[in-house]
C-alpha cells in the first residue's frame, strides 16, 4: 500500500529533530526507530539532503557528513533551523486549538489514553498560551460509534491487522465481513472507515455507528492495487454538507451499493424495491458521470436541473459515435423523468 505523504513528511521532520539531538545514528537503528526499512531510510535522506529553507543554496540546505553515509551512519550536521521553536500568530493558534478540540472528540482518541493523553497535554499548553482567545473556539463532534468498535478499529489501524466487522446497512440488513482497513475519518456528523472488502473484492466504506462488532485478527493487511488512498473518491470533498444543494435519487435495487458506500443524508426503502436517496453534493461533475454508468438503474434524479444536466451529457456523448443519430434510450429517458 502506497504510503501516505503527510506520513512521510512526519517521518522525515522527525527525523531531523531526533538526529539533532541524538548524533550520528546507524541506518539500520533510524529505520527500526521510525518503523521503515533501510532502504527507505536512506531516500528519506536523499529527500532531506536537497531540502531546507528559501534561496536554495547549498548554503540554505539541510546538511549530513557523507564519509557517515558511505559507512551506514546518518550524521546531521545542519539542520538549518528546522528544529527551532514555532513561533504562533493568535490566528494560527486558535486554528489548532480547534483542531485539537475536534481530535478528542474523535471516538478514536477517546478509545485510546495514550493518545488521549498526549492531545490533552497539547491542548492544556496550546490553550494557556493562547489565552482569551481560545475561549472563543466551541467544537462538537457527534459519537463515532460504540467505543469498544472504535477501540478495535484504531488498533487494526495502528498495527494494520485485519478485521471482522458485522455490519447493518441503511436497509437493516446484517452481514459479517472481512476488511483491511485504510483510514478512519470524519464527515459531517459521522464516522467512516475506508477498507478493502474481502465479501466484495473491492474498496467500501463503512459508517461506523453501524458497525455493530468490530474483532481485530492477527492477519496482516494485504496490498491492493488500486486500492491505495490516493486512488480511493475523496468523499469529504464531494460531499460537503452545509449549503451545498440537496439531490434525490430513485434507484433500482441493484444499485444498493451506492447508498453504502456514498455518505447520504437519507435512504427511504420503496414498497416495489427500489429506494431513494438524498444527498448534499457539491460536485456535480461526480455525480453526473456516476449516474450515466448507473443508468439502467436510475428512476428517477430531482431537480430537474441536475436531471436535464446528467441527461444532456448522456445525449452528448452518445452524439459522439461516429454510427450517426442515436435516440436516447430508455435510460436517459427515465433520468429526464
Amino acid at each position: 500500500m502506497a504510503e501516505r505523504a503527510d506520513d512521510r513528511l512526519l517521518r522525515l521532520l522527525g527525523i531531523v529533530a531526533y538526529l539533532d539531538g541524538a548524533g550520528p545514528v546507524s541506518v539500520a537503528d533510524l529505520a527500526r526507530r521510525f518503523g521503515t526499512t533501510p532502504a527507505q531510510i536512506q531516500k528519506d535522506v536523499d529527500a532531506l539532503w536537497v531540502s531546507g529553507t528559501p534561496g536554495y543554496w547549498p548554503d540554505d540546505l539541510i546538511d549530513f557528513d557523507a564519509a557517515s553515509i558511505d559507512r551506514g551512519v546518518v550524521h546531521l550536521t545542519e539542520a538549518r533551523g528546522m528544529t527551532r521553536p514555532l513561533r504562533l500568530g493568535t490566528r494560527e493558534a486558535v486554528a489548532l486549538v480547534a483542531a485539537l478540540r475536534a481530535m478528542r472528540a474523535t471516538g478514536a482518541v477517546q478509545a485510546d489514553p495514550a493518545r488521549s493523553a498526549v492531545v490533552e497535554s497539547a491542548l492544556r499548553k496550546l490553550t494557556d498560551a493562547t489565552g482569551e482567545a481560545a475561549n472563543a473556539v466551541d467544537v462538537r463532534l457527534a459519537p463515532g460509534g460504540d467505543r469498544q468498535v472504535v477501540a478495535a478499529i484504531t488498533s487494526a489501524l495502528t498495527a494494520r491487522h485485519r478485521l471482522r466487522i458485522r455490519y447493518v446497512t441503511s436497509s437493516d440488513v446484517v452481514s459479517e465481513r472481512e476488511v483491511d482497513p485504510v483510514r478512519l475519518h470524519t464527515q459531517d456528523e459521522f464516522a467512516y472507515l475506508a477498507a478493502w472488502c474481502y465479501r466484495a473484492a473491492a474498496p467500501r466504506t463503512f459508517r461506523v455507528d453501524r458497525v455493530l462488532e468490530a474483532t481485530e485478527t492477527d492477519v496482516p493487511v494485504q496490498s491492493h492495487p488500486g486500492a491505495e488512498p490516493s486512488a480511493e473518491i475523496d468523499f469529504t470533498a464531494l460531499f460537503a454538507g452545509g449549503s451545498a444543494p440537496l439531490a434525490t435519487i430513485r434507484f433500482a435495487p441493484r444499485a444498493r451499493w451506492f447508498a453504502e458506500e456514498v455518505p447520504v443524508e437519507s435512504v427511504r426503502n420503496l414498497p416495489d424495491g427500489d429506494f431513494e436517496v438524498t444527498l448534499r453534493v457539491t460536485n456535480p461533475g461526480w455525480l453526473r458521470s456516476t449516474l450515466i454508468q448507473l443508468a439502467p438503474y436510475v428512476r428517477s434524479v430531482a431537480p430537474k436541473s441536475l436531471a436535464d444536466d446528467v441527461a444532456g451529457a448522456a445525449t452528448d456523448a452518445l452524439a459522439l459515435y461516429d454510427a450517426g443519430p442515436i435516440p436516447p434510450d430508455a435510460a436517459t429517458s427515465a433520468i429526464r423523468h
